[in-house]
């Protein structure tokens, strides 16, 4: 078991992990960052490991924090059918509903609707309006922003940061560990004929903690979970679980050290029902790991549980987050908030 990280099961230390000796501590001890992990196809099963592969042993810290930390999150939006990719992402990136908009659920890619709610509402752009800088940390394969953004499926996320910051990261700042590749470890692009050196999903945590210490707001979407549920290869799930976990771990570590909280969240389930290669039903976990020494020892702990019900209530939740109005409301204990 992982010093310091909670045990997938029974009573758990809700400290987080212990903090990285060899990092410097973010001397603007007052200024909130924040980092999302949005986990693409991630709900909240039941506790059994005969049916979900989250409770396998292969991503203890994941299933410790699902288990101690974690509070559900509607993801059907009042819609009736089952919760899909493109709404459920442009809802959480822009706090509108995108469901209710659209008049369904929408999978894959959004479309000119959904675009457009995308361009004029998301995330990255209220906050920049505030004077927040924000990074989409995600890289792609390409070597400029034309070829990255000349398809005509764009994800939500990427339409997201285009409008929002008005670039990608590419393969130089991949190389320059400036960006991480969806994967983690690179080895899809040494797939598709690319010549860049694999790497950990731990060296991916400390390039990811690199970027979130030098932006008040960074996303980074993992879609390799949504896409394992969908092959219902268990031995796929269990490579994907495995990887994401040892990476979760050392970004949390980092986190502690470095002053930056983290969220974690997803847009619809998939990956926990292991009886199904479809989107369930399930609600999306949400769980904050808030930075330790920000803050006056004993102060109020920012209460995501108390703003979020729905995946519409994410975005403005980061809002109040990033722009408190009483600026003494950190927590410096270290403690798992929302739960």
């Amino acid at each position: 078991m992982r010093r310091g990280i909670p045990p997938p099961s029974g009573r758990a230390s809700r400290r987080i992990p212990a903090p990285d000796s060899g990092a410097k501590m973010n001397p603007d001890w007052r200024r909130r960052r924040l980092l999302m992990l949005f986990v693409d196809g991630l709900g909240m099963g039941q506790p059994d490991a005969a049916i979900n592969p989250l409770f396998r042993g292969d991503c203890p810290v994941l299933a410790g924090l699902l288990q101690t930390a974690a509070f559900p999150v509607d993801a059907t939006l009042g819609v009736p059918g089952v919760p899909q990719s493109a709404t459920g992402t442009t809802t959480l990136l822009t706090g509108l509903n995108a469901a209710l908009i659209a008049g369904r659920h929408v999978e894959g890619f959004p479309g000119p609707m959904l675009r457009e709610a995308l361009s004029s509402e998301n995330i990255f752009l209220k906050l920049r309006a505030a004077g927040l800088a924000c990074a989409f940390a995600n890289a792609y394969g390409a070597g400029s922003l034309e070829e990255a953004s000349s398809g005509r499926r764009l994800s939500a996320t990427t339409v997201a940061a285009l409008t929002g910051i008005g670039r990608l990261r590419l393969l130089d700042d991949l190389l320059a560990g400036r960006a991480v590749y969806h994967d983690l470890t690179r080895e899809e692009l040494r797939e598709r004929g690319f010549a860049v050196p694999l790497i950990s999903p731990e060296e991916a945590a400390t390039h990811l903690a690199g970027i979130a210490c030098e932006h008040d707001f960074t996303l980074f979407e993992y879609f390799q979970t949504d896409r394992a549920g969908h092959a219902s290869d268990p031995d796929r799930k269990k490579k994907v679980l495995s990887l994401f976990d040892l990476f979760l771990a050392t970004v949390l570590r980092l986190g502690s050290s470095r002053g930056f909280s983290v969220i974690l969240t997803s847009d619809h389930g998939n990956i926990e029902d292991g009886l199904s290669a479809a989107h369930t039903m399930n609600p999306v976990p949400f769980i904050a790991v808030e930075a330790a020494g920000r803050g006056p020892e004993g102060a109020a702990c920012f209460s995501w549980r108390d703003r979020i019900r729905s995946l519409s209530d994410v975005a403005p939740a980061i809002l109040d987050f990033l722009q408190p109005a009483d600026a003494d409301s950190l927590n410096g204990k270290g403690e798992y908030c929302g739960v």
